[in-house]
């Protein structure tokens, strides 16, 4: 379709001298008003199109007033919200009102998608064309990409690219279903953006949530995080964005019947993520998405170097400490994980991609010593540590063999060879197929059935990212698993441990057979020093 004619009659010639009422002054006061203006023009000028009831003015619903409030009362907004919930409609009454009502100002509507970008325009065209010609504006452009007023202001609509809104001094950014553009545009996009917007721009963000790791769920989080350093709650989150959601069933023409059907019709996770707002993967992860959404972590109670620790040491506890040892080149991390037992709780970890193998060593022995110390143990006897011996981890061992085992405290744990298994033996636990699925399995089992306790926002974040791969797991393409695969090695410790300490097999078991007996399973094969 070709551009309308400003000669036309659905729109309004710019600069016409007008005569009003003493009504239509009063009108035009209610709508100019800066703090209710939005909501009087929203309830009395604009029209939209009701896919039953045809033409009608908008009547919002209670959830609908209050977004409206949240995008005129706050400077930065970020909104999660139900599919289907009337967020395109509100945002194109709040925009035009906006445009007219506000002098001099470039908004810009950023959407997933091109068609995304033109439904949002069509409908400020449609309630701009049915508005009455004494409260709307008078236009200078009027077409499906843009309009611009008289008083200024203008609509610019695009879809999100990394480019988009690149040179523009932007008034107020829209951005349409930001949690299903590309991530890698998003970031780019959100990066170029960001110094406009600090310069005095206002931000609206909405969009039904995607993927838990995208710039959409990194800025809702931080949206979410209103405590400030004394614990005390505040309006908007540490990133000065407000984050407003709404309920499904706040829509008046959804029930529990409703719900069911729609159940019955897309199931249970993609409707607890269009309709319920939670961040589920839909992946092939290790660990069940519902689960997943669940983990939540914490922040370390202390930094010892690069070590985060979540859990004050406990003499009475026996500690797991793994080591999946890596170049330190800048490709694959190295990590080390270290969990309590018998409680399965994470403990502490390390990661970091620039150490070189003998140094990981020394942070291995470090985390020991500080166990061994909290303990006031000589020996460190409530600590088993071992690393993985695969490839990169027989450099550790060499370093290992050069410190000196006996140098690290507690007891390096080696997996004992399987009978009429015969290869060389090395110390440490070597990594298969067979074995690698066997951990997999009992991590999964251990995290779905809460007889483990995740303490890492960043485990948390890779295990969301541990997808399945031909007949194994690994991390998805642009995310690793080095936390994840020294979490793994604990595990397979564990099961080591648990053949020979009651405390352990007894908890262990449970999360294998809840009606296993509780016998005391032989002396593992142990490295003595």
């Amino acid at each position: 379709m070709s551009n309308k004619s400003l000669d036309g009659v659905l729109t309004k010639k710019a600069h016409i001298r007008e005569k009003f009422t003493e009504e239509q002054i009063q009108d035009l006061v209610e709508c100019s008003d800066s703090k209710l203006g939005f909501l009087a023009f929203a309830k009395k000028f604009f029209y939209i199109q009701h896919p039953v009831r045809g033409k009608c003015i908008f009547e919002p619903f209670e959830y609908q007033t209050r977004l409206l409030s949240s995008y005129h009362d706050h400077r930065f907004n970020i909104n999660m919200l139900p599919r289907q919930s009337g967020k395109t409609t509100t945002a194109a009454c709040y925009l035009l009102w906006y445009a007219m009502f506000h002098p001099d100002q470039t908004i810009l509507i950023a959407a997933h998608k091109y068609t995304g970008a033109q439904e949002i325009m069509q409908r400020i065209r449609y309630g701009y064309e049915l508005c009455p010609d004494y409260v709307r504006a008078g236009v200078t452009n009027y077409n499906k990409g843009s309009m611009e007023f008289e008083n200024g202001s203008r609509i610019v609509s695009a879809t999100t690219t990394g480019n988009t809104g690149r040179g523009m001094s932007i008034s107020l950014l829209y951005c349409d279903e930001f949690a299903f553009v590309n991530p890698g545009i998003a970031q780019e996009f959100w990066t170029s953006i960001s110094p406009t917007l600090a310069t005095g721009g206002r931000a609206i963000i909405t969009s039904t949530p995607n993927s838990d790791e995208d710039v959409f769920a990194t800025i809702w989080r931080e949206s979410q995080n209103k405590f400030d350093e004394h614990g005390n709650e505040q309006e908007l989150g540490s990133n000065g964005f407000h984050g407003f959601t709404a309920s499904w069933d706040e829509h008046p023409d959804r029930d529990e019947d409703w719900k069911q059907e729609e159940l019955g019709r897309i199931g249970e996770e993609r409707f607890r993520r269009e309709y319920g707002c939670e961040f589920l993967v839909f992946d092939e992860t290790l660990i069940d998405s519902i689960m997943l959404s669940t983990l939540e972590g914490k922040e370390p109670i202390m930094n010892m170097g690069q070590t985060r620790w979540y859990k004050k040491i406990n003499p009475q506890s026996t500690y797991v400490v793994a080591l999946d040892p890596a170049m330190g080149t800048g490709g694959d991390s190295a990590a080390i994980q270290v969990f309590e037992l018998p409680s399965f709780e994470q403990v502490a970890e390390w990661k970091h991609n620039m150490t070189a193998i003998p140094h990981q060593v020394r942070i291995l022995k470090e985390i020991c010593n500080y166990i061994k110390d909290e303990c006031n143990s000589t020996t460190g006897a409530n600590i088993y540590w071992s690393v993985e011996n695969n490839t990169i981890g027989e450099s550790a061992l060499i370093v290992i063999q050069e410190f000196g085992e006996e140098n690290i405290p507690g007891m390096f744990v080696s997996e004992p060879i399987r009978k009429g298994h015969i290869r060389k033996f090395r110390k440490g636990f070597n990594t298969t197929h067979r074995s690698k699925i066997s951990a997999c399995s009992r991590l999964k089992a251990m995290v779905e059935r809460n007889k483990i306790k995740i303490s890492s926002k960043i485990l948390i974040k890779e295990l969301k990212s541990f997808i399945a791969s031909g007949n194994s797991y690994k991390a998805k393409s642009g995310e690793n698993d080095d936390l994840v695969s020294a979490t793994l090695l604990c595990v397979r410790i564990m099961g080591v441990l648990r053949d020979w300490d009651p405390k352990i097999y007894n908890s262990f078991t449970q999360i294998e057979d809840d009606e296993m007996s509780e016998k005391v399973m032989p002396l593992p094969l142990f490295v003595s020093h």
